[in-house]
């Protein structure tokens, strides 16, 4: 009999563990496939079918409310912080991820895998398993994959089929450098969202997205096209950084209801509180305010999850502090 790939045979041990598949007297129980389909877990290869109506937006908007949360979790693994009893673990990534991710779930109103993360480490089988593995464990939580892609035609369709079909995402990032016809083939999957980079939280933002653009900044010519000429579809959303909080209320007053993911609290140093203020909408919901390191690395020990639910459950509290209710 032909034995399965070292990779493949490291997937399905990554996603048996969510499902169930390799209890004892389940092994023979049919096609891996099929053993995920009739265990509930997501298919990320798989469109959703034409009938479904439950948007990205329809399910940020529900789990703001279900969570009372804007905090997002973001999952940025760095194999050279993880506790000792991990490390050498073939699926030490995923294994990492999926713990953080069960534990922090009753606080976040999203999660944010990095894929760079993965794919440096050759981990892209691990990345696709988590996903599977969160839209079956966690299906309310919507997952934004950070992709931060920017390319035309046929490339970027590819990247939107890599980003919705392959690894099963609910929305992804990308650059709207290259204009609208950068965006449209992720916008052909009409229950999925878009995040456009606009003023991001590092300091070379300021090269080109302070830039005058016809008597505004550039960053706000981007936040100008995607609420009023790209998002007709009700999909799109913006990356803004949290250590700008001038321009974050900026992009607020110009987009209008868009949610804005806004990284850069924690280890990156932005206002919470400036942040929340600047960037809320009127009913004090519209962000996804993520926080990577200062989570996962919240313990070091075998307790490490419990300490990143910790810190999650406090920054979810500290920003809702400053939320309008």
């Amino acid at each position: 009999m032909k034995r399965a790939s070292p990779a493949l045979a490291r997937r399905r041990r990554h996603v048996c563990a969510g499902t169930g598949c390799g209890k004892k007297g389940q092994q023979d129980a049919g096609p891996l496939h099929l053993r995920l389909l009739s265990a509930g877990a997501y298919n990320p290869r798989r469109r959703p079918p034409p009938f479904a109506t439950v948007t990205f937006i329809d399910k940020l908007k529900s789990r703001w409310q279900s969570a009372d949360s804007l905090l997002c979790v973001g999952l940025d693994p760095d194999p050279s912080r993880f506790p000792a009893h991990l490390r050498e673990r073939d699926d030490a990534i995923f294994a990492f991820c999926a713990a953080i991710a069960d534990a922090t779930a009753p606080y976040a109103c999203a999660f944010k895998p990095q894929i760079a993360y993965f794919a440096s480490a050759r981990a892209e089988d691990q990345l696709e398993s988590l996903i599977a593995r969160l839209r079956s464990r966690h299906p309310q939580v919507p997952v934004v994959l950070d992709a931060k892609r920017g390319d035309i035609g046929a490339t970027a369709g590819h990247y939107a089929r890599e980003a919705f079909e392959r690894y099963g995402a609910d929305a992804v990032t990308l650059s709207p450098f290259m204009g609208q016809d950068s965006i449209a083939p992720f916008l052909d999957y009409a229950d999925r969202g878009v995040f456009l980079l606009c003023r991001t939280s590092n300091p070379g933002g300021d090269d080109l997205q302070m830039l005058d653009a016809g008597g505004e900044r550039l960053y706000e010519r981007v936040a100008r096209l995607a609420a009023e000429k790209w998002n007709g579809s009700g999909q799109l959303g913006l990356v803004v950084g949290a250590t700008y909080p001038a321009e974050l209320a900026r992009v607020r007053a110009v987009a209008g209801r868009l949610p804005l993911l806004v990284p850069g609290i924690g280890a990156q140093g932005g206002d919470v509180q400036a942040s929340v203020v600047a960037g809320q909408t009127d009913d004090g919901t519209g962000m996804l305010i993520n926080s990577s390191r200062a989570i996962l690395y919240a313990g070091s020990g075998e307790d490490f999850a419990q300490a990143a639910a910790v810190a999650a459950q406090r920054t979810r509290d500290e920003i809702n502090r400053y939320r309008r209710r």
